[in-house]
């Protein structure tokens, strides 16, 4: 039996302008991490729309114009590889969703964030919501913007780096991209504090 699609909810309270904010990339071995936060029409709604982890590409693609195009406000914030291995990666998830924030020309007066924790934005009050992508339609939509923002990102990174399949693992630690970490070596957008290799297994005969 197919598994019915939750129906993801419009706002958490009514009559108030909330941004869904998400971050991707946060468990790659390269490339920056991206962070998107968006501000729906409270009439929006999207049967499509969910968490972009399930959805397939083509689908993520067709969603990013409708909701670059609906959207009150959207913006994507990014923190490079350096920033990450100098503030570790949850502080450069949190910043990356700040740059967002600062940057949209809507201010919202609250925020919903993916995930349990989140440092606070100055002035504007936050609710977290355990995979909120799941849950709520500004934090689904936030997740695709980030999604496919970063994956066109890791794209060009392919072309400029080629042989670690970026265009197919957007950096994520797939036995292709470690192996080719392994013959290459690394380049100056992997996260030199991630453990780009796991340990060598050393077995001793006695």
């Amino acid at each position: 039996m197919k598994k019915k699609k939750a129906i993801l909810l419009p706002c958490l309270e009514k009559g108030r302008l909330e941004a869904g904010c998400d971050e991707a990339g946060r468990g790659c071995l390269a490339g920056a991490v991206y962070a998107a936060a968006v501000i729906l029409p409270p009439d929006f709604r999207n049967e499509e729309l969910n968490d972009s982890k399930q959805l397939t590409e083509r689908q993520r693609e067709a969603l990013r114009p409708l909701i670059e195009n609906e959207a009150l406000a959207w913006a994507i914030g990014v923190v490079t590889p350096e920033e990450i291995d100098r503030i570790n990666i949850l502080k450069a998830s949190f910043l990356a969703m700040h740059r967002a924030i600062e940057q949209l020309r809507v201010t919202p007066e609250h925020l919903l964030v993916d995930g349990n924790r989140f440092t606070p934005y100055p002035g504007i009050p936050h609710t977290t919501v355990v995979k909120g992508d799941g849950k709520y339609l500004s934090i689904a939509a936030a997740s695709v913007l980030a999604k496919t923002h970063r994956d066109e990102y890791m794209d060009g990174l392919n072309g400029k780096y080629p042989g670690y399949s970026w265009d197919r693992n957007r950096g994520y630690p797939t036995k292709a991209h470690r192996d080719a970490i392994r013959i290459l070596g690394t380049t100056p957008c992997h996260r030199k504090s991630f453990t780009l290799l796991p340990p060598v297994q050393l077995t001793l005969d006695f």
